[in-house]
């Protein structure tokens, strides 16, 4: 909508502009002066457009600086986070790697238990079956006190490796019990963390989308703030060579009422003297002829122009270059001439003052017209350093302004374009 708005304030500046041409013929100084006027209320809302315009696209670009410093941090965060995630899943195969592993060693010790238990068992029912007088038997069937021992010993040994059978049953029972309940906490406790992470991350993912969608939508004003100052840049020629062309007719007309104002005055100071002829007065009271002024801008258009900052050194010539703040290879449509902020600006020649506002890629900009189609622009002026206003007659070395580092500018220093019929040419071969 912004972009809208001041496209169409450039249209109703370009309108403006061009319609008066229509109907300069037989009009007086009272309706160029109008028609000035009218073109100044265009020009003062075109400039609010634009400074409208350029407010919008800062905000933008420091709205897309910030949107990216955030940016930033979110993906770093997202990076973390997928790190986090890739530990949890690790632990979560582990874990699994370790359920799998302790039901195999539960079905061995099963194995175990069950073997055992078959031997226990076998053990019971010859207990049950032979009864304690197995092992009496087993006593007294012995040939002497030696022999006697020795049985004694064998059959402790047996009721010992039932006890060591029994406890190792036992404590395989409770490694499985106790293997299978830490696998299993553990396990869900990676699940529940795989779960948490994985919800952070959609999290994160969902900024990232935000992010990314606030600084496509910063880029497009920033463009098409870029396309307003483009359109606003022919305007401003446009203005410039309205300007111009009014300034010369009010100046052509003003000298010619001068002329017929003078030529009244010869004409009844020759009407005077015949009339003093006739009747000759007794002293001579004088009388006398006042020329005409000739008045109005003669610019020479000859290619000899004064430096527009002395002592200054060039910074950038004309010609084809690589932008150095769009980085696009594109004409330099001037000479930039870097010198301390404040220096003096110097009309390069007589002529008179067409523009002196703010404009955007130029910042603060003076254009003088020099007739003959030649006009030059004196660009990035300091805030409050133009010293001319519109429609005044300037000469040729005349301070019109002080450098300084407005509109897209990396240093101090002025942009000095000329142009004829309005083509920028290069201005070193006017200096």
């Amino acid at each position: 909508m912004k972009k809208v708005a001041s496209v169409m304030a450039v249209i109703l500046l370009a309108v403006s502009v061009i319609q008066p041409q229509q109907v300069h013929a037989a009009k007086s100084v009272s309706d160029i002066q109008s028609q000035l006027n009218a073109v100044e209320k265009k020009a003062q809302e075109a400039a609010q457009q634009k400074k409208k315009a350029a407010a919008q696209k800062k905000k933008s670009q420091m709205l897309k600086a910030r949107t990216q410093k955030d940016l930033g941090k979110v993906l770093q965060a997202i990076n973390e986070v997928s790190s986090q995630l890739a530990r949890v899943s690790s632990d979560i195969s582990q874990t699994e790697s370790g359920l799998r592993q302790a039901k195999k060693d539960l079905a061995e010790t099963k194995e175990r238990i069950h073997a055992r238990e078959g031997m226990i068992d076998t053990r019971v029912r010859m207990m049950y079956t032979d009864g304690l007088i197995s092992y009496m038997d087993v006593l007294m069937a012995s040939t002497n006190f030696s022999d006697f021992v020795e049985r004694a010993d064998s059959l402790r040994m047996i009721v010992d490796q039932d006890q060591d059978i029994l406890a190792q049953h036992e404590k395989d029972k409770q490694f499985v019990i106790v293997t299978q309940k830490k696998l299993t906490a553990s396990y869900a406790k990676a699940k529940s963390l795989y779960a948490e992470k994985a919800e952070r991350k959609g999290e994160l993912d969902a900024k990232e989308n935000e992010k990314q969608v606030l600084i496509s939508k910063y880029n497009t004003q920033i463009e098409n703030a870029d396309d307003i100052t483009s359109e606003q840049e022919q305007a401003l020629w446009d203005l410039a060579d309205k300007r111009a062309s009014l300034y010369q007719e009010k100046t052509a007309l003003e000298a010619q009422e001068r002329a017929a104002a003078a030529a009244r005055a010869a004409a009844e100071a020759q009407a005077r003297a015949e009339a003093a002829a006739n009747n000759p007065p007794s002293s001579d009271d004088g009388g006398g002829y006042t020329p005409p002024s000739t008045g109005g801008y003669q610019g020479s258009g000859n290619g000899s122009m004064g430096l527009p900052v002395n002592g200054a050194r060039i910074s950038s010539p004309f010609g084809y270059r690589n932008h150095p703040i769009q980085g696009v290879y594109k004409l330099h449509t001037g000479v930039d001439f870097a010198a301390p902020q404040g220096t003096d600006i110097h009309a390069a020649q007589g002529g008179t003052v067409v523009v002196a506002q703010w404009q955007n890629g130029y910042g603060n900009t003076v254009i003088i017209d020099h007739g003959n189609g030649i006009k030059t622009l004196y660009g990035h002026i300091r805030d409050g350093g133009i010293a001319v206003s519109v429609g005044q007659t300037v000469s040729q070395g005349q301070k019109i302004a002080e450098v300084g580092s407005t509109g897209n500018s990396t240093g101090p220093h002025c942009h000095f374009e000329v142009r004829v019929n309005n083509t920028p040419v290069d201005p070193m071969g006017y200096l």
